[in-house]
């Protein structure tokens, strides 16, 4: 087999077999096949596509490309969950202890966060002391103990995504759908959980700008999930406007305390009501996702969510202090506030530009090597649809550089369109895929 016959079957419009996918993937993988061949095929693909036999031998070959987790030794029907990234993403934190409270075990591998605010691990790293690499004897024991653990992947897990992905990036092949199923799905499926619940985030601070693209990539994945025997269902949701009011590490840690309570944002609650109740269905704890909703609702409302976060914390080594007292996690030298500068109703609040503003003030990372001030970031006063008048709070910008914070002060009174009510309220939901 010869990696040029690959390449000119694809860009010649050809179905690939799996043998010679995996020849790709394998030998690519070992460093045995130029960047330059491997290019050449990835172009071909963005060009002329996969089918959804090709993506999900593409999938399993990148699986097979490095370790997997093993969960077997896990009682119980065992739970992930994926968000395709947005800005104030703080479901994980939620929806995992309301999950493990309902006694479904929510296993969750998570990664460093790269671009406008960290990723869950550098979230809870806010806590002091809490850990998020766990040996495997370690994550085995919590689980079966508490129903949840929250870490890093520390095997070599799919080792040709990273290479590929890596690849992808700078030859402008990044955004196919196939190579974006395979991407997602192969880390995903490495971890050898039993349902997974995909949340795909769309709009302004989603990797998705646009609905359709959204939906179709939702839908590959619940196709090659499900074709790879896990159980899997997709949420598309809105990303016009951040999730939630909080964007940044430790400002999110607490809004997830305060909605674990029942206080939190209503769009960060519904969605994970949404999520949750799909996961209880899928893990076989009910019969419908009314029932779910019904017993996720009795577990925040009895405090068992939020004890069972306090249990994750004290779990992976963290000082619940910090959870029972959220006014012991980091906090910024400067809070300043942006005040509306006329009276109507927000238009628009668009979330990737949000994003920047928290990247300015240290909240992400440039780089992998950058470091996070988890601090850092904005609480949104205001949400699309509120009414505003004139010198109202639009939000606070936690900050330590007091010239970044009033750049970001100037950019966010720009990026809140205000103006007359919009004719059709927000959307939360646009499609749920099973």
């Amino acid at each position: 087999m010869r990696m040029y016959d690959i390449i000119m079957k694809k860009r010649d419009g050809y179905e690939l077999s799996t043998e010679e996918i995996n020849y790709f993937v394998e030998n690519y993988t070992k460093g045995l096949i130029p960047d330059y061949q491997a290019s050449a095929l990835l172009m071909a693909i963005y060009l002329n596509k996969m089918n959804k036999r090709e993506t999900l031998d593409l999938t399993r070959a990148m699986v097979n490309s490095g370790d997997k987790i093993d969960l077997s030794k896990l009682n119980g029907i065992k739970v992930d969950k994926h968000s395709t990234g947005g800005v104030g993403d703080t479901t994980t934190l939620v929806l995992g202890p309301m999950v493990a409270a309902c006694g479904v075990p929510f296993v969750k591998m998570s990664g460093r966060g790269l671009g406008h605010t960290g990723g869950t691990l550098d979230k809870l790293e806010s806590i002091k002391g809490f850990r998020v690499e766990l040996s495997n004897e370690e994550f085995e024991e919590n689980v079966n103990k508490i129903n949840i653990a929250i870490c890093s992947q520390t095997a070599n897990v799919t080792p040709a995504d990273k290479k590929l992905y890596a690849l992808r990036d700078v030859t402008a092949t990044v955004d196919d759908i196939s190579l974006i199923t395979a991407s997602i799905m192969s880390k995903k499926l490495a971890v050898e959980s039993d349902a997974i619940i995909l949340d795909v985030k769309v709009g302004s601070g989603a990797f998705m700008k646009n609905l359709d693209d959204a939906v179709k990539l939702a839908k590959s994945m619940v196709e090659i999930g499900n074709l790879y025997g896990r159980k899997t269902v997709a949420v598309v949701t809105n990303m016009d406007e951040p999730l939630g009011k909080a964007v940044g590490n430790a400002l999110e840690v607490r809004e997830a305390i305060d909605t674990l309570k029942g206080s939190g944002p209503e769009d960060l609650y519904e969605l994970v009501l949404i999520l949750g109740s799909k996961l209880l269905v899928l893990a076989g704890k009910v019969d419908n996702e009314s029932e779910g909703r019904k017993m996720l609702i009795d577990v925040v409302n009895s405090g068992k969510a939020f004890e069972k976060f306090k249990e994750l914390v004290r779990y992976q080594g963290g000082d619940v202090s910090y959870v029972e007292n959220p006014e012991l996690l980091p906090k910024a030298k400067y809070v300043i506030e942006v005040k509306s500068n006329k009276n109507g109703y927000v238009k628009s609040i668009n979330a990737e530009e949000v994003g920047k503003c928290a990247l300015a003030l240290g909240a992400g990372r440039e780089t992998k090597e950058s470091q996070i001030d988890l601090s850092a970031g904005i609480v949104l006063n205001k949400k699309v649809d509120d009414k505003v008048e004139c010198g109202e709070t639009l939000a606070y910008i936690h900050g330590n550089d007091i010239d970044k914070v009033e750049d970001v002060k100037n950019r966010l009174l720009d990026i809140f369109i205000i103006g007359d009510k919009n004719k059709e309220p927000k959307k939360l939901i646009y499609e749920e895929i099973q």
